[in-house]
């Protein structure tokens, strides 16, 4: 028999997805309910971490507003700092103006960028109107701004003087009032006065700073600190160097000092031992250094220098570069050494590494940071027998910085040769694109 034919054939031309149970009339597919928008940045904020350089932050930075904008907030680039420190991108000498890195060094194209866009002249900044004032000079960097002094072109003896802090990116400045005559001694005379910026604290607003000076007398070391909320100064510290346990009061060397978690080092007023002025507590107290490995370091016979550097170590332990070496026959060696506390016996400097510096050249250290010690190098051309001494090879010299965690030692630029040495501050950030005003 022929079977009976399909009333309602199907057409050959639907797609087989037709086939089967027809979808009621009125119902729709489920769909998947819309990312909140602050999840979704939050997201990228996370991803944007991981980035491993500031250079690869800029680029993402650029790809569209939405990335621009979570990139550009304080807080993102606050998080991004406390994982990745921002990088090295010059040098600033005192009356010897700023260095970008150079070609050879990593942050090159970064300090390039930030050398067209910025002011190091200071030229935004107001003087006073006074013929026998000096220009504005550079007395220390930090966080991105710079504190600039006016002294007088004719007074030899240190007096208290113009300061202003300004952010040369931005080109914002606070010039800051004159610290008032009854918070001054009066019975003595001024021997020196050293300004210094303090770093920002974790819980501080960025665009809050603080300046402290420690003017130093015959009898007594006073600290006054200015405060740009309050927009006043006052006096935090005023210790008798009898308090401190000190005989003799130093010469000079205020000015030489390094920063290491929250206290300030001055490592150039004694061979012995240290000054210390803690931030938190706002009190200065002497450490003594002449313990352990570092005896030995300080009676090494035929050296002719020894500088020594506190930096941050590892475990929350003081650690020390001291450089030693020879004028004379231009060899210099960094011993590194650490403090050690054992057990209840008091802490000791004990040698953790000795760095020999490339040979036939001059070394002097000039600064340092919680992460690099800098060095001046001025290079030898030859022995002058009539000198009785080593020729440099021209007038300018190099300036290196050293990993205080690896020992690496690695150019950063090169500058006119300058005497007597002074501080050479580092400048560390981010791109000029990235960089919020720091004022």
């Amino acid at each position: 028999t022929t079977p009976s034919a399909n009333p309602n054939p199907l057409p050959l031309h639907l797609p087989r997805r037709s086939i089967g149970r027809r979808r009621p009339i009125g119902r729709r597919r489920p769909t998947m309910a819309p990312t909140a928008p602050h999840l979704f940045d939050e997201i990228l904020e996370e991803i944007f971490l991981r980035l491993p350089t500031p250079a690869g932050l800029a680029r993402a930075s650029t790809a569209s507003p939405r990335f621009r904008r979570i990139i550009a907030e304080r807080s993102f680039l606050r998080r991004f700092r406390a994982l990745h420190p921002p990088p090295l991108l010059g040098l600033a000498i005192d009356k010897g103006g700023f260095h970008p890195a150079e070609e050879h060094h990593p942050s090159a194209p970064l300090a390039r960028a930030l050398a067209d866009a910025a002011d190091f002249s200071y030229s935004f900044v107001p003087k006073p109107d006074k013929a026998w004032l000096t220009p504005w000079y550079l007395r220390d960097v930090r966080d991105r701004r710079i504190l600039l002094e006016c002294s007088c072109r004719f007074d030899i003896d240190p007096v208290f003087t113009n300061l202003a802090v300004c952010d040369p990116l931005s080109r914002r400045y606070v010039l800051l009032p004159p610290i008032p005559e009854e918070m001054t001694v009066q019975q003595e005379r001024l021997v020196e006065f050293a300004p210094m910026l303090v770093p920002i604290g974790e819980e501080e607003e960025e665009t809050s700073f603080r300046v402290i000076c420690t003017p130093r007398y015959k009898s007594k070391l006073v600290m006054f600190v200015f405060s740009s909320i309050t927009g006043q100064w006052c006096i935090a510290a005023s210790p008798s160097w009898s308090s401190l346990g000190i005989v003799e009061p130093p010469c000079n060397g205020l000015s030489h000092f390094n920063y290491v978690r929250g206290c300030f080092y001055w490592p150039a007023l004694w061979k012995d031992k240290l000054l210390m002025l803690d931030t938190r507590l706002m009190e200065f107290s002497i450490v003594n250094i002449l313990t352990g490995y570092h005896v030995q370091l300080i009676n090494q016979p035929g050296q002719s220098v020894c500088m020594s550097t506190i930096v941050d170590g590892t475990e929350g332990a003081l650690e020390m570069f001291t450089l030693v070496g020879s004028y004379s026959y231009a060899t210099f060696h960094l011993y590194h050494t650490t403090q050690q506390n054992n057990g209840e016996s008091p802490k000791e400097w004990q040698l953790k590494n000795v760095i020999a510096l490339p040979p036939q050249c001059h070394y002097f250290a000039v600064g340092a940071t919680e992460r690099f010690l800098f060095l001046r190098c001025i290079r030898i051309a030859q022995w002058d027998d009539n000198a009785h001494g080593l020729l440099p090879e021209d007038n300018e010299f190099d300036l290196f910085s050293l990993d205080v965690k690896t020992s690496e030692l690695k150019k950063v630029c090169r500058a006119k040769h300058y005497y007597p040495p002074n501080l050479v501050h580092s400048y560390f950030g981010f791109p000029p694109s990235l960089s919020k005003p720091s004022l």
